[in-house]
């Protein structure tokens, strides 16, 4: 599954990025280079998907539910 998101680099005047993803609010990051910020924000997004399923899956407590992919063209 492929999901489309806008990451956001801003070069910090005493050195090094800051990076977030405009659709999902938490997604922030910042590296040393572009390159570091880019794989940080990257685990950064991995990470917040991880956890948000594993919140959901507490919460459900094993409730019957119904689970659909949900497609979004912007």
């Amino acid at each position: 599954m492929a999901l489309e998101l806008t990451a956001v680099f801003r070069e910090d005047p005493d050195g090094g990025y800051t990076a977030f993803v405009e659709e999902l609010p938490g997604a922030n990051s910042q590296g040393e280079t572009l390159d570091e910020a880019r794989t940080n924000l990257r685990e950064a997004v991995e990470l917040i998907l991880e956890t948000q399923r594993a919140f959901v899956v507490e919460d459900l407590g094993g409730a019957t539910v119904i689970r659909e992919r949900l497609l979004l063209s912007a």
